[in-house]
C-alpha cells in the first residue's frame, strides 16, 4: 500500500469527480495527502462530494459546478483552483455520458452528446490543464472504457468517442512529454460501487451474478482499485509511464471465462 503522505502537496483536479468511479479517485488521493478540486454540473452534488473527501483528509476541498462541454466554464474552474492551491500536479478527465440503444435509434444530437462529453470534454479539461499546471511533473488521466477497443452492440456512440479518448491520450503524451507532462487512461472494467451495477444487482440478481462468473477473477473490484492506480501513475512510482492504457478490470477484457478449467475432472 502507498504512504499516506504519497501524494501530500500535490493538487488534482478531478472532473467529473462528483459520483462513482471519479469520486472514488478522489477520496483516494486525498487518503493520500492530495488537495482535491472536483467538479460537476451539480452544484449540490459537487458540494456534497467535497465534504465527503475533507471528512477524510481534513484539507479543504474545493468544488465547482461546469460542464465539460463548456471550456470557458472548465477553465475558469481551473484558474479558480489554481489561486487556491497552486498549479496542478494531477488532471483527472473523467466525466463521461452513456445510454444503451442500437445505432438506428441513437438520433445525431444523440450520439453528439456522448462525443462531446466523453471525448471533446476530456480534451477540453486536458488543454485547460496545460497552462495551469506543473511542468516537469504534471500527472494527466482519462478515464476510458473497454468499449474504445471492443466493439460492443448498443454502444456504437461510446465506441467512438472513447476510442477517440484513447487515441489523444496516447498523441497528447508524445506531444507534452517533452515539456514534462505523462499522459495516462484507466480502463475500468466492472466495479462495485457504480450506479449501473448497484441497480443491475437491485433489479436482476442472477444476470449480475452471471457477470462476475464471466471474470477471471470471479469478484468485482472496487473503486479503491481504481483509485490504486490513479495514485500509481500521479506519483513517482509511475514516473517512467507514460501513452498507457491501464485496464484494471479483473480480466474482463480477455472475455467469457466462466468455464470451470481449474477443477480436476474425474
Amino acid at each position: 500500500m502507498f504512504n499516506e503522505n504519497t501524494l501530500t502537496g500535490k493538487v488534482a483536479f478531478i472532473s467529473g469527480g462528483t459520483s462513482g468511479i471519479n469520486l472514488g479517485i478522489a477520496k483516494s488521493m486525498a487518503k493520500h495527502g492530495a488537495k482535491i478540486s472536483v467538479v460537476g454540473r451539480d452544484i449540490e452534488k459537487a458540494n456534497k462530494a467535497a465534504a465527503e473527501i475533507t471528512a477524510i483528509s481534513g484539507l479543504e476541498t474545493l468544488a465547482f459546478s461546469a460542464d465539460v462541454r463548456d471550456y470557458d466554464a472548465i477553465n475558469e474552474a481551473i484558474k479558480a483552483t489554481v489561486a487556491k492551491f497552486g498549479s496542478l500536479d494531477i488532471v483527472i478527465a473523467g466525466a463521461a455520458g452513456n445510454f444503451f440503444a442500437p445505432a438506428v435509434n441513437i438520433s445525431p444530437n444523440g450520439f453528439k452528446t456522448i462525443v462531446d462529453i466523453d471525448l471533446i470534454g476530456s480534451y477540453h479539461v486536458f488543454r485547460a490543464a496545460y497552462d495551469h499546471c506543473n511542468k516537469p511533473g504534471a500527472s494527466f488521466i482519462a478515464i476510458t472504457a473497454p468499449q474504445a477497443v471492443n466493439p460492443t452492440p448498443l454502444q456504437t456512440h461510446v465506441c467512438a468517442a472513447k476510442a477517440g479518448v484513447n487515441a489523444m491520450l496516447k498523441t497528447l503524451a508524445m506531444e507534452w512529454g517533452p515539456a514534462g507532462i505523462r499522459v495516462n487512461g484507466i480502463s475500468p472494467g466492472l466495479t462495485a460501487e457504480t450506479e449501473g451495477l448497484t441497480r443491475l444487482f437491485a433489479t436482476d440478481p442472477a444476470a449480475g451474478e452471471k457477470l462476475v462468473g464471466a471474470l477471471p477473477t470471479r469478484y468485482l473490484g472496487s473503486v479503491e482499485d481504481i483509485g490504486s492506480a490513479a495514485i500509481y501513475l500521479s506519483s513517482d512510482l509511475g514516473k517512467y509511464v507514460t501513452g498507457t492504457i491501464f485496464d484494471i478490470d479483473g480480466g474482463y477484457q480477455l472475455g467469457d471465462a466462466s468455464i470451470d478449467c481449474v477443477t480436476p475432472r474425474r
